[in-house]
Order: structure tokens, then sequence, then C-alpha cells
């Protein structure tokens, strides 16, 4: 016996839906229930099982849109855990009958039918989100209908000019190394419980030291005592003060390590790269700075291995070098946290009970919730702050010039 399974109805007002997924092959032996295709309809997608147990016959294919009540496919329940020999007869004879029974199937619409620049459900909702008319879309569907896939790759129109202006755009493929940094930005957000916890640094005595020793440190050492190195040397003694930050999930498990490999974001003519300083809780100011300078040549002449870019258990980023003020660093997988410079910018600012000009930064901290508590994450960015508010104790043991080598 030939089943004619149909498609049925997901609610009031729905009157067609598309095959989203097929879960099985044409010729798969089905059971009863078994779920064989998801279908879109305007509202939701939704599992459709099969009807009965036999070897399945797909009448339509994925992306094609079928009207409620309609034939999706047929299910030969005598070929029950046995392929019935004469299951080619039957099914000619059932589809000749489908289709004279069915004269109104989408499959017999004449090419200048209602389908001609017609949504299918799910490429209506987003025909509407992007705000497209319909009659902009070329429909590559059934009889010109506009599929799901028409309407992702359809242009928002930019409206008609009323000037003189040159209104033209230009469509570039993303090169291979974007289409790699937005797969892993979005699969952070899909796969971590991301949140950012936000502070601010006093860098009056940063500023300070920078200012008093920095000449002497780029004569002795031929590299400049930049920013970046007390906040890395400030990172390590947080990470190691607060482990769980220096963690990441492997499964069910946790790995937390021993050592701080730092990724630093540097950007290059390709876009944005983490080269990672090793071990680099065993590094002083000047070697921080110089394993800097050199990673970050490397990016923006080329020359960066891939080895040099992987692994690292921590990243900084600063954002404030492009002038930004606050924002929220998106974790680098498949490390459990970052942290973001931002822009110093002097305020006013109470000090003793009296208002003062000071150069302040907002830092912030994103970290994976599953891993990391609210009071690790905060009280981290708390050590961070307070080593670069109080770096003469905090990172050179009260002595500048053995910690700067001077």
């Amino acid at each position: 016996m030939i089943f004619e399974m149909k498609i049925p109805s997901p609610g009031e007002s729905i009157t067609e839906v598309e095959i989203s997924t097929w879960l099985v092959k044409d010729g798969d032996y089905v059971v009863k229930d078994q779920t064989i295709a998801e279908i879109d309809s305007d509202k939701a997608t939704l599992d459709l099982p099969a009807e009965a147990s036999g070897k399945i016959i797909l009448k339509a294919q994925e992306g094609d849109t079928i009207q409620v009540g309609h034939i999706i496919c047929l299910i030969d329940t005598d070929t029950v855990n046995t392929i019935n020999d004469n299951i080619d007869t039957i099914q000619n004879e059932k589809e000749g009958a489908a289709h004279t029974k069915d004269s109104g199937n989408y499959q017999e619409l004449p090419s200048n039918s209602y389908a001609k620049g017609t949504c299918s459900p799910a490429a209506r909702k987003i025909v509407k989100e992007k705000n497209i008319s319909p009659a902009d879309i070329q429909g590559t569907g059934k009889d010109g209908r506009i599929t799901k896939n028409d309407a992702l790759q359809a242009v928002p129109s930019l409206g008609n000019s009323t000037g003189n202006g040159v209104r033209t755009y230009q469509s570039v493929k993303l090169s291979a190394l974007r289409r790699k940094i937005a797969e892993r930005l979005v699969s952070v957000t899909n796969q971590t419980a991301m949140l950012t916890t936000f502070n601010e640094v006093d860098m009056s005595e940063i500023y300070r030291i920078r200012n008093q020793y920095k000449e002497e440190f780029k004569n002795k050492h031929n590299v400049g005592l930049g920013f970046m190195s007390f906040f890395t040397l400030a990172v390590v003694r947080a990470l190691q003060l607060f482990p769980d930050v220096n963690s990441m999930i492997d499964g069910d498990n946790k790995i937390t390590y021993d050592f701080q490999d730092i990724s630093i974001a540097v950007s290059g003519t390709k876009g944005l790269m983490v080269p990672v300083l090793r071990n680099a809780e065993t590094m002083t100011f000047r070697g921080v700075e110089q394993n800097i300078k050199n990673l970050a040549d490397k990016v923006r002449d080329g020359r960066i291995t891939v080895d040099e870019m992987t692994g690292g258990t921590f990243t900084i980023t600063n954002g404030g070098v492009f002038g930004s003020m606050l924002s929220t660093p998106i974790i680098n997988p498949p490390q459990s946290a970052i942290l973001g410079m931002h822009n110093i910018i002097e305020r006013p600012v109470v000090k003793n009970k009296q208002v003062v000009i000071a150069p302040m930064m907002y830092i912030a901290l994103s970290y994976d919730h599953r891993i990391i508590d609210g009071k690790e994450s905060v009280s981290f960015l708390v050590a961070v702050k307070d080593a670069l508010e109080n770096p003469l104790e905090r990172l050179m043991n009260n002595n500048i010039n053995k910690a700067l080598e001077l």
C-alpha cells in the first residue's frame, strides 16, 4: 500500500510551508513517528514526523514551497523490513494518481501563475525585516517563487536620490581570513555565556614614571616604554591571583594553566591578529616591550607565523589607539576572558575630597560565565586596576631602576 503524506496545517492563517531540510533520503526506510523533515512557516520551524512505516519516496526538494494539504512524499508500507520488487510499478501508478487527484499542486502551476514574485513563508519574514519589495527580487524557486536563499542574498534598496550624487556600491567577497574571523566571533556569542564587567583606572602614576624614565629606557634598550608592558605585567599578576580567569573549558573539564601566555591583539594589513607572548610571567618590562615590538613588526610585514599566533591563555586588546572610549571586547576562543583597554582622557575626578584633573581610562573584562564567576571576574579587574594605579609597589617591588633594568 502506498501512503500519501500531505502537509498538515501548522496553525491558523498558515497556508503554505517551505521545506527547510530533509532528514532522510529518497528510498530510505522510515519508521512511524520518525522525524523525516524540518519545515519552515512564517512563524516557526517545525518537525515533520512520518505517518507510517515503510520506504519513503520524496515528492519535493529542499527549498520548495508546498501548500498545506498537498503531497510531500509517499510511503510504501508494503516494504516493512524488506524492499518490494514491484515498488517502481506501484510508485509510478500512485504518482500518476496523485497528480491527477491533486491538480492544484505547485509543480503544475504555469510560469505566469501567482507563484512568480511571491515569497515563501521563510522568505517573507526576511524580506519584511530587510524592508525590501518582493518586486525587486528575482525568484529562483519553482515558477519564480522567492525562496529563503533569494531573500537572504537580496540587497536592501537605498532609496531614490533627489539630487545629482553618484549612488553606486561595490560587492567584494570577504577574504578567507575575514570569513574565518567572522565565523569565530559568531561562534563565541553562540557557544559561551559571555558577560562584561567594567572599571576605570587613574593613569597618573604610570604617566609620571613614563615621562621620567622613557628617554633613559629607550636609550638603554632601543625600545619605547609603552603602556602595554604595564598592562601585561598587571594581567600576569592578576591571573596568578585568580587562576580561574586563566582557565579554559575542554568538554566537561576545566583546564587551568600554571603559566601565562598572553595574546596581544595587533592590527595588520590583513585584519586583526593575536600573536602570543609565551611565558609572559618570566618577562621584565624590557622583555615585554621588545617581544611585542617584534611580533607587531612581523604582523605588519606579513611575516607572522601560525605558530606565533597559536595558543594563548588570555588576550589583551587596545581599542584606545583608535580612539575607543568604551567597548565590550569579544572573547578569543578557546580562551575564557579578554581585557580591553581604551582611550586615556583627562577628566575631573575626586581625590582626597577635591576635584582634580586626571588621565583616566576605562577598562573592560569580557569573560565566559560558564567557568568564571562574577566574584572572580570583578576581583580580577580590581587587581588589574590596583596594579596600574600603584605600579611602583605592585609591579616594580619599589625599585624602578631595577625593574626597568636601567
